[in-house]
């Protein structure tokens, strides 16, 4: 099938938009507008903890999160997609940080080691997930006993009161479905932000964070 060169820059510009934040280039900017170290406060994340970072793409939080658990501590990276991976073990290894594991998921399941995991953290991947149910009892079999997960995600303005599914179509999630499916999973809510920001400053994306505890 053949493009029109303008057809082409539309797809080249929303592969761009697609990736940005994500990439190792755009790790400045969202530090601006992500406060990472409060988002760990929330967590409860110390030195020394076992942690996971699932939909890690190329690391951003991976990186922060082996800084902070130190030597010590312990950081899971997993995507489903070995590319990613291969690029954040490359960011790792430029930063001298020998604290992350990478895993390479499945859509349904992470793949996380049983029971020694102090926190999970799930940020705007959660509304990828239709199997997400099955992850979080996979999430839930890889915490210590009270170990805690939580979910971040961006909720758009125009889907802010349409269902679950019309949501998920929009990319993205509010966080009334996550808190009845974490009670649903076993879990109990320690904690939640309604607004924690704006997702790369635009103002009809609000950032939100849950935290839950394994019962």
């Amino acid at each position: 099938m053949k493009y029109s060169s303008k057809t082409l820059l539309i797809l080249l510009l929303l592969c761009t938009i697609a990736s940005g934040q994500y990439q190792e280039a755009d790790w400045d900017y969202r530090d601006q507008w992500m406060d990472v170290d409060r988002i760990f406060r929330m967590a409860g994340i110390t030195p020394g903890d076992h942690v996971a970072d699932i939909g890690c793409h190329e690391g951003y939080l991976s990186m922060h999160l082996a800084r902070t658990v130190g030597k010590s501590g312990q950081v899971y990276s997993v995507d489903v997609r070995q590319d990613r991976l291969e690029t954040l073990e490359e960011n790792a290894r430029s930063r001298d940080l020998t604290n992350i594991r990478t895993i390479l998921g499945d859509y349904d399941n992470p793949h996380l080691p049983k029971a020694i995991l102090d926190v999970v953290l799930i940020v705007d991947t959660y509304h990828e997930m239709k199997s997400y149910m099955t992850v979080l009892e996979h999430v839930k079999k890889a915490l210590k006993p009270e170990g805690r997960i939580l979910i971040l995600e961006k909720l758009k303005a125009h889907a802010r009161n349409k269902s679950r599914e019309e949501q998920v179509r929009s990319h993205t999630l509010s966080s009334k479905y996550v808190k009845r499916e974490l009670k649903e999973a076993g879990f109990e809510i320690v904690t939640e932000i309604g607004d924690l920001g704006k997702w790369e400053e635009e103002n009809d994306k609000t950032m939100w964070l849950v935290v839950a505890s394994k019962m």
